[in-house]
């Protein structure tokens, strides 16, 4: 007679978290101010705001927006705000800095909206690989968030985790 096979993960009563699941699909692009720049030094008001203007902004429709100048130039700050105004209303995201800045207020957005309640008292395994990349401060933010109210969190696979917190028994 043949023992039967019993999933222990299964009946753990562990949360699977998987940080892939907040990834945003969109496009992630970078728009550097340098193309914007009088022979690659200076911004010119007039020249900028004619520019603005005149650009096809459509083309960012649904992407994410990296905002950043490469160039060590003079951009004054009114610079990034105005560009700002004109990609609003077409991007998902637009964010000063490179793609990091990018991908952590992506991520920032996305697991704020978490229902922490779910996770009250919970045993959660936080996912540790996919196919995605996700960032470190992801990371770090969900442990953040999970602390104060789960009963213990872990990192990996339900099967083989790294015990990362656990709640003392006289809390």
């Amino acid at each position: 007679m043949e023992a039967e096979i019993i999933n222990r993960v299964a009946s753990s009563g562990l949360l699977t978290l998987d940080l892939a699941d907040y990834y945003h699909p969109g496009e992630r692009v970078v728009y550097d101010l340098k193309d914007n720049l009088f022979q690659g030094l200076i911004l010119k008001e007039k020249d900028f705001r004619q520019f603005l203007k005149e650009h096809d902004w459509s083309n960012y429709a649904g992407k994410n927006v990296a905002v950043l100048c490469s160039e060590d130039a003079i951009v004054p700050v009114w610079a990034y705000m105005l560009l700002t105004t004109y990609l609003e209303p077409y991007v998902n995201k637009v964010v000063f800095g490179d793609l990091q800045n990018l991908e952590q207020a992506l991520f920032q957005d996305a697991l704020s909206k978490i229902s922490l309640e779910n996770y009250i008292n919970a045993k959660v395994v936080v996912k540790g690989c996919g196919d995605l990349p996700i960032p470190s401060y992801a990371y770090v933010e969900i442990t953040r968030l999970l602390r104060p109210v789960a009963q213990s969190i872990m990192y990996g696979e339900p099967c083989s985790t790294v015990p990362i917190y656990k709640k003392p028994k006289n809390s």
